[in-house]
C-alpha cells in the first residue's frame, strides 16, 4: 500500500478546500514537492497566483498536452476571462500584465493568431544561425572578460541575465535610451514589482522603437516585422515586441542560469561537456516558465475528467507535467517547456541556440568553474510563473581576460546612432525606478563611444 504524500511545508491541505498559493517563498523553495503532492489528487489543482486571483492548474502531462492541442475548446483571448470581465481582478494585480489581452499572437486565436505568428516565425528565419552564434559568442567573451581575473562571479547577475541584452540590441535594432526602459519593464512584469507601471514603461518604449524603425528601418527583426506581408499595425507591432522582448529577456536569462545550475550540480554533465543534454534536462526539470499558458474554456467542460467552467482561468504547469515524466527517466525532447500545439513558442530554436552557445562559451573559457556555496543553500525567486534563482555564486581559477575584437556595428546600429527616436522621450529610466545603464553599456561598447 502506497503511503500518501504529506503536504509540503507551507502548503494548505488539499482536502481542506483551500487553494494552493504559487506566489510564496515556500512554493519557490521546493515546487517539485508541491507538484508531487498535487498530482496524487488528479490532473488539476485549484491554486492562487496572486491575492484575489484564482486559477485551475493542469499538472498531468497527458491532460496538459490534450488542452494545448485543443484550441477549439480552450482559447487564448483573455477577454474571455470571466473574473476579469466581472471586475473581480484588481487593475493593479501583479499578474495582470502577463495575463491581460494584447493584440499579439499569444492572446489571439484562429486566423488572426496564424497571421501574427507567421510574421514572427518568418522574420526570425531571416536571422542566420551563424549570425546569431557570432553575436552570442562575442557578447559572452566580453562579459567573461569582466570577471575572469577575479576568480569568482555571480553567474546570474554577471552573465546569464546580461547575455541576452546584447543579442537583443543587435537583433531588434534597439538603441540604448529605449533599451534601458525595456529592461525595467520586463523585470517588473515578471517579478510583479510595480507591474502595472513596468508594463506601461515597456509598452511606451517599444512604441518608440516602432516609430524609430518606421522612419529608419534596418537589418533587424523590428524592421523585418514591419516589412512582413501580414501588415501589422503599429499597435500590433508594439505588442508583438512586448511579447518577443519579454519572452526572450527574463525567461532566456533564467534558462541560461538554470542551465548553469544543472551543469554545476551534475558531475556527469560538467565532466563530459554534455551541454545539449544538460539543457534538455533543465527544460525537463527547471523550465524558466514553469506555470503559464493561460487558457479560457469556451464552454463548461472538463480536463481529463476534472470539471472547469467557461471563462475560467486555466494554467498549464509545465513544471509539474514535465517532472512527472522526468522522474520516470524520460530523456527525450518531449518536454512541454516550449508549450505545444498552435501556441508553442514560435522562436524556440533561436532561444535554444542562444542558451546553448552561452553555456558552452562560459565552460570553455573557465573549465574549472564550480559552485561557491552548497547547492541546497541557493535561493529560488518566488513567483507564480517563473522558475529562477536569486543568485548563482561560483569560483574558478583566475584567468587573464582574453583579447576580444570590438564588434563592428551593423547597418541598424549606424542608423540608431544617427537618428534619435522620433517619439518624445518619457521619464528617464532613473525616474521610473529602472536600473539604468545595462543596455547602455553594451551600446557604448558596440559603437566604441
Amino acid at each position: 500500500m502506497t503511503t500518501p504524500l504529506v503536504p509540503p511545508p507551507g502548503c494548505p491541505a488539499h482536502g481542506s478546500g483551500q487553494r494552493i498559493p504559487l506566489d510564496t517563498p515556500e512554493f519557490a523553495a521546493d515546487p517539485h514537492a508541491h507538484y508531487r503532492y498535487m498530482r496524487q489528487f488528479g490532473p488539476t489543482t485549484p491554486v492562487t497566483i496572486a491575492p484575489g486571483v484564482d486559477a485551475t492548474l493542469v499538472t498531468d502531462y497527458s491532460a496538459a498536452l490534450d488542452l494545448l492541442q485543443n484550441p477549439s475548446t480552450f482559447r487564448k483571448d483573455s477577454r474571455r476571462w470571466r473574473a476579469l470581465s466581472e471586475g473581480l481582478i484588481s487593475p493593479d494585480s501583479p499578474v495582470l500584465p502577463l495575463l491581460a489581452y494584447r493584440p499579439n499572437c499569444m492572446f489571439t486565436d484562429g486566423a488572426e493568431h496564424l497571421r501574427l505568428r507567421q510574421a514572427i516565425t518568418e522574420s526570425f528565419a531571416r536571422i542566420s544561425n551563424s549570425r546569431l552564434s557570432r553575436i552570442v559568442n562575442q557578447a559572452a567573451q566580453f562579459l567573461i572578460n569582466q570577471f575572469s581575473a577575479r576568480g569568482s562571479a555571480d553567474l546570474l547577475r554577471d552573465y546569464a541575465q546580461q547575455l541576452p541584452l546584447y543579442v537583443f540590441n543587435e537583433l531588434f535594432g534597439c538603441p540604448a535610451e529605449i533599451g534601458d526602459r525595456v529592461l525595467f519593464g520586463i523585470a517588473g512584469m515578471f517579478d510583479g514589482v510595480n507591474a502595472e507601471q513596468a508594463s506601461q514603461v515597456l509598452l511606451q518604449a517599444v512604441s518608440e522603437l516602432v516609430a524609430l524603425k518606421r522612419a529608419q528601418p534596418g537589418e533587424d527583426i523590428t524592421s523585418y516585422l514591419m516589412q512582413h506581408p501580414a501588415q501589422l499595425t503599429d499597435e500590433e507591432l508594439a505588442h508583438t515586441l512586448v511579447l518577443l522582448l519579454g519572452a526572450g529577456g527574463e525567461p532566456e536569462g533564467n534558462l541560461i542560469g538554470n542551465g548553469f545550475y544543472t551543469m554545476l550540480t551534475n558531475e556527469e554533465f560538467a565532466r563530459n561537456g554534455q551541454f545539449d543534454k544538460a539543457l534538455d534536462d533543465t527544460l525537463w526539470r527547471n523550465a524558466p516558465m514553469s506555470n503559464y499558458a493561460p487558457h479560457y474554456p469556451v464552454v463548461d467542460t472538463d480536463v481529463a475528467g476534472d470539471k472547469v467552467r467557461a471563462g475560467e482561468l486555466v494554467l498549464v504547469s509545465f513544471g509539474a507535467a514535465n517532472t512527472a515524466l522526468a522522474d520516470q527517466g524520460a530523456d527525450t525532447r518531449g518536454h512541454l517547456a516550449w508549450s505545444a500545439g498552435p501556441h508553442a513558442c514560435p522562436s524556440k530554436e533561436p532561444a535554444r541556440l542562444i542558451a546553448l552557445t552561452g553555456l558552452e562559451a562560459l565552460f570553455n573559457a573557465l573549465p574549472d568553474v564550480e559552485l561557491a556555496v552548497p547547492a541546497d543553500s541557493l535561493v529560488w525567486r518566488p513567483g507564480p510563473f517563473n522558475r529562477a534563482l536569486a543568485s548563482l555564486p561560483v569560483r574558478f581559477g583566475a584567468v587573464t581576460p582574453r583579447p576580444v575584437a570590438q564588434p563592428q556595428p551593423t547597418a541598424a546600429s549606424h542608423n540608431d546612432r544617427a537618428h534619435a527616436p522620433v517619439a518624445p522621450q518619457p521619464a528617464t529610466a532613473q525616474a521610473t525606478g529602472a536600473k539604468s545603464g545595462r543596455w547602455s553599456s553594451f551600446r557604448r561598447w558596440l559603437t566604441g563611444q
